[in-house]
């Protein structure tokens, strides 16, 4: 029977790229794997078919040689081309289907014996709430985590004190099997040690076999002075511990800092909003003003101030994390008008308006006279 066309087997152009070849292969071969037609000999015959359309157009140096002769460039060849398929055939179209496929039908990459059961521990993330205060000076926290550690009674093996795990009987201590399906050969995790290619037969009693046991760790966390709210700091090593002497994961503390009362921020600037009276405001005046170090910074408020005027503090603001930078502290004047008059008062402010001119409030003057024009055109 006279073999088809490749690129008509995989359903491709002729001029198709290597993306297009391995999109059709994947498709063809999820379709006619022998995993998912058991006993279909057609399905097999059709399997092997795509395999060595694969096999020839996805390397270059064959696809070059079968553009310019067809099949008839490797009839002859033996064991070593496509339509011998010598003894190493299943092991590298093994390769090639592992690669695409990765554990879809048990294949997971070539790893070292044991390195799937020896994985590393989990990350853990625990959230910790500061104040603007402790942001600013930094602090040194002590939390409390649950979280898995190494059993100190088997110091991690998961075997009971005393013995060893075994090499697995079922892997040889590889941690993968192989599977051959007619021409086609398939490795998958071993069943026996799940992977890791030891077994243990008499297991700790402590930690039931797992090398580890679930404990609530008290830690010291140093918070430098300028964090932010949402900033992460990361504790190697001290997450979650992993399975049978494993690596252990790593520990994020997620800061969150409270609101303040007086303060908002941005960044490393600090912003503040201090309500002064009238007269203060038109007069002139000094205010004193908290500051996160515990001490009070003095702020000249010139007379004829405006309300939401801004007046900056160079570095009293807060500092930049790990940097000697430091932010500037805003004062804004919130100019507060009188409330509940005497009668007295009311006629001081009356003849205070009386007796002012538009160079007193030149923005409403301003703003009149605008107003004025405007109905007047």
């Amino acid at each position: 029977m006279a073999k088809r066309d490749f690129y008509e087997v995989l359903g491709v152009p002729k001029g198709a790229d290597e993306a297009a070849l391995k999109s059709a292969f994947r498709k063809l071969a999820m379709q006619f794997h022998p995993d998912k037609n058991p006993g279909d000999a057609e399905a097999e015959r059709k399997f092997k078919e795509i395999n060595e359309a694969y096999q020839v157009l996805s390397d270059p140096q064959k696809r070059s040689a079968y553009d310019r002769f067809g099949h008839a460039a490797f009839e002859g060849g033996g064991g070593g081309g496509p339509g011998g398929f010598g003894p190493d055939f299943a092991s590298s179209m093994s390769d090639i289907f592992e690669d695409l496929f990765g554990d879809v039908f048990g294949g997971g990459g070539r790893r070292g014996g044991g390195q799937r059961g020896r994985e590393r521990g989990a990350d853990l993330r625990y959230n910790l709430d500061i104040t603007l205060e402790e942001a600013f000076a930094g602090k040194n926290a002590t939390i409390k985590v649950p979280t898995s550690i190494q059993c100190d009674a088997c110091n991690g093996t998961g075997a009971k004190p005393g013995s060893k795990p075994k090499t697995c009987g079922t892997c040889g201590g590889a941690g993968r099997v192989r599977a051959t399906q007619g021409f086609f050969a398939i490795e998958r995790t071993c069943p026996t040690c799940g992977g890791r290619g030891e077994v243990i037969e008499d297991p700790c009693k402590s930690c039931s076999g797992a090398g580890r046991v679930v404990r609530e760790r008290t830690l010291s966390v140093n918070i430098p002075a300028g964090v932010e709210d949402g900033m992460r700091i990361r504790l190697a090593g001290e997450g979650e511990a992993g399975m049978r002497g494993a690596p252990s994961g790593d520990l994020y503390i997620f800061l969150g800092v409270k609101p303040h009362g007086f303060y908002s921020r941005d960044g490393a600037d600090l912003f503040c909003r201090v309500p002064i009276s009238m007269c203060a405001a038109a007069l002139g005046t000094e205010v004193k003003v908290p500051t996160l170090d515990g001490k009070e910074a003095v702020v000249k408020i010139p007379e004829g101030t405006q309300s939401g005027k801004q007046f900056r503090l160079r570095g009293k603001g807060m500092p930049v994390a790990r940097s000697r930078e430091i932010g500037d502290l805003y004062v804004q004047a919130m100019v507060e008008t009188p409330q509940k008059l005497t009668k007295r008062q009311r006629e001081l402010l009356e003849e205070f308006e009386g007796l002012s001119s538009s160079e007193n409030s030149p923005e409403s003057a301003g703003f009149f006279a605008k107003v004025k024009g405007f109905f007047a055109s």
